[in-house]
């Protein structure tokens, strides 16, 4: 196999740029695009050197990427018009499909047109892509320029990671390689364990030793909304998919600690609303000994760890005085 050439689009803070260095050390990433100030300023420190680029992905022309004469494309456009936890979700007709919609159905035809295009894409989005018309349009596009496809719905859990986020994912590589397996969406690598198979790494080994005191759930918070949370334990073997909704709203966002491992979440809740409903002034304090930081202080396991650790879910440890904590 040749080396890889890659370029990164929707690059964010750049966690495929650093799948693809675990995977193929040797792998070059020519040229990462993101709109997000904060995303290229932390993919710059992730990644050090003139690669992040703040562009609009819309603007990106076929001579422009001809230019970097790139092998692989890596691609995880905005999830926002396909999410399930968006009842509003508009899918292709949402402004922030267009950049996608731009690259498969402007750019990537005139690259083929000129034998210029990839030879192996990866796009990655959320569960209830599968569904949309934008998924549809891109297999169209992509069977046209002479690629196979595989289609799969992962979770991290299949992997070991005690986290639920279910993700979308499509293969394309050009013609003659294929992949030899039935035309569906599926559940697992072909070939691989499911999840079932898999022993999950608890909670605990991804956690830091010490919390950061500003990351605790504010009282008024837990005081109106604290029954709504997804508490886990540190010896928890999952947490909920994290969205850009956690730390400003409760409800399906992602998971907040209990580090208390011996106390009973409902019981202690349980006591907390009694409480509250006799209107006693000082029922917050009921809670007090669970210990319920928002997961922020993440890390990642040492044969994880990389020179310049990547940040893990929210934490930013590169920018965390720089960042606002709503950005992290």
């Amino acid at each position: 196999m040749s080396t890889i050439r890659a370029l990164e689009f929707y690059s964010g803070i750049g966690g495929l740029h650093h799948a693809l260095s675990n995977g193929h050390p040797d792998a070059q990433v020519l040229r990462a695009y993101d709109w997000d100030p904060t995303s290229c300023q932390v993919y710059s420190a992730n990644f050090p050197g003139s690669i992040a680029s703040r562009k609009d992905i819309s603007a990106l022309t076929a001579v422009e990427l001809a230019d970097h004469n790139a092998n692989l494309w890596l691609m995880s456009p905005a999830c926002q018009p396909y999410t399930v936890l968006n009842p509003q979700a508009k899918g292709a007709s949402d402004p922030r499909a267009q950049s996608f919609l731009h690259i498969v159905q402007n750019v990537l035809p005139e690259l083929a047109r000129n034998d210029q295009h990839p030879t192996y894409i990866l796009v990655e989005n959320v569960a209830g892509f599968e569904r949309s018309t934008t998924r549809q349009e891109s297999l169209r596009v992509l069977r046209a320029a002479g690629y196979n496809t595989l289609e799969l719905l992962l979770t991290p859990l299949q992997y070991g990671v005690p986290n639920s986020r279910l993700r979308y994912y499509l293969l394309a590589r050009k013609h003659p390689l294929e992949f030899p397996v039935e035309d569906k969406v599926w559940r697992h690598i072909p070939g691989q364990p499911t999840d079932t198979d898999v022993e999950v790494t608890p909670l605990k080994h991804y956690l830091d030793s010490e919390v950061d005191e500003r990351s605790r759930v504010p009282d008024k918070i837990l005081n109106k909304w604290g029954r709504l949370f997804d508490i886990v334990l540190p010896s928890s073997a999952r947490t909920c998919c994290f969205t850009r909704g956690y730390t400003h709203m409760v409800e399906r966002t992602g998971s907040i600690l209990q580090e208390t491992e011996e106390l009973d979440t409902t019981t202690v809740f349980n006591e907390f609303m009694q409480a509250q409903s006799e209107g006693k002034a000082d029922a917050i304090e009921i809670l007090y000994p669970l210990h319920l930081p928002l997961l922020h202080p993440f890390r990642a396991p040492a044969h994880l760890r990389v020179r310049r650790p990547l940040l893990c879910l929210a934490s930013i440890s590169l920018y965390k005085d720089q960042v606002p904590s709503n950005r992290k």
